[in-house]
């Protein structure tokens, strides 16, 4: 009898909000997770300062800024078309600067900024001014991808074929860079998602992003986190807990969304590792204690989308959006150039660089404005 081999698993295709940013019509065009999936709304940004707007208010959240970021930079070069050499060079500096501090704790988008301020220094006029920044913008958004995806083949390598893995908020590029590697490698794993409060992105975002690449989900409240973890969880063995990082301090610390903390406390007491996925530690933060720590308006925790879930005799509340867990509870932080212990990031910066040799997809065209 012949034996035939295992068919070859399919690479996941693209998910609907790896084209949550265009742009169209001399705006930018963002696609509003806060209401995603149940609503497809896009929001209309029509200069850098309304793309900042739109960041802080949670229009769009993981990569989706470092998106939204690039095409707030290119917007506003065209936008300075009629202006002098240094009245453009001012207008897109200060585009960059409403849009960098737009939500603080997370670095990439800062980064898009800086790439594209570098890349303008030597414009000898406003065209080439323009030019430079259009291609500058273009250039990190690939290579932001590029990087999520070399970093996505490292982290599927720490994982085996099966794993049941928890997750907490919303990986975005990260997650799709994961699960596309892992496919790639013959591997597949199951997912538990928790909620995600206030904006519920777990639910809505990463739970929908999963069952879109044709992934196992099942999805947990947040404060089931530390139950599923435990031995004898009726949900059965958590094989690694696996989230996103805002950012990583030289010292192994995470920052990411508020709740990672605990669950790492938990995966820790289990004996389950904790990997966290960030492209690049952050050379300019020694430790934790030099990251800054958003705070949002506390009255996001007393409604969950747009409704009031808090009784209204309540009046107040706290919303810290992220927290930070010491290294001590990190087994690795995975990045586009590999895992390292905590104790080991400085080592990253000289490590190789992997991510040119991972060629990323071309957008999709689209026929038609949001």
């Amino acid at each position: 009898m012949a034996v035939s081999p295992a068919p070859a698993r399919r690479t996941p295709a693209r998910s609907s909000l790896e084209d949550s940013v265009r742009i169209e019509s001399g705006a930018v065009w963002i696609l509003d997770r806060r209401v995603f999936p149940n609503t497809t709304a896009w929001v209309r940004a029509d200069t850098a300062h309304d793309v900042a707007r739109a960041i802080r208010a949670m229009v769009t959240q993981s990569s989706g800024p470092t998106f939204a970021a690039c095409a707030g930079m290119e917007l506003a070069a065209v936008q300075a078309a009629a202006l002098p050499l240094a009245e453009a060079r001012a207008f897109v500096r200060l585009a960059g600067e409403a849009i960098s501090q737009a939500r603080p704790t997370n670095i990439h988008p800062r980064e898009a900024v800086e790439w594209v301020l570098e890349a303008v220094g030597p414009a000898a006029s406003t065209p080439d001014l323009i030019e430079l920044a259009v291609d500058a913008a273009r250039a990190f958004a690939l290579r932001y991808t590029a990087r999520s995806r070399a970093l996505g083949q490292f982290a599927a390598a720490k994982l085996g074929d099966g794993d049941r893995i928890l997750t907490h908020c919303w990986m975005d590029t990260y997650l799709v860079e994961l699960v596309r590697a892992a496919a790639e490698a013959g591997k597949r794993f199951e997912w538990v998602a928790t909620e995600t409060r206030p904006y519920l992105q777990g639910a809505r975002l990463t739970a929908h992003t999963l069952r879109e690449l044709d992934q196992k989900v099942t999805l947990i409240t947040d404060g089931m986190g530390a139950a599923a973890l435990a031995p004898g969880s009726t949900l059965g063995r958590i094989d690694a807990l696996v989230t996103a990082a805002d950012r990583v301090s030289l010292d192994g610390s995470v920052v990411n969304k508020v709740g990672t903390l605990g669950l790492a406390i938990a995966a820790s007491a289990f004996d389950v590792p904790y990997y966290a996925l960030v492209q690049s530690p952050d050379p300019a933060a020694s430790t934790g204690e030099d990251i800054t720590i958003e705070n949002r308006d506390p009255a996001e925790v007393l409604s969950t989308l747009g409704s009031r879930t808090a009784s209204t005799l309540v009046t107040d509340a706290w919303y810290p959006a992220f927290d930070l867990t010491p290294p001590r509870f990190v087994t690795a932080v995975v990045t586009d150039r590999g895992a390292f212990a905590p104790a080991d990031l400085a080592g990253y910066f000289s490590a190789p660089d992997f991510s040119a040799s991972h060629p990323v997809h071309t957008p999709r065209k689209e026929s038609a404005a949001p």
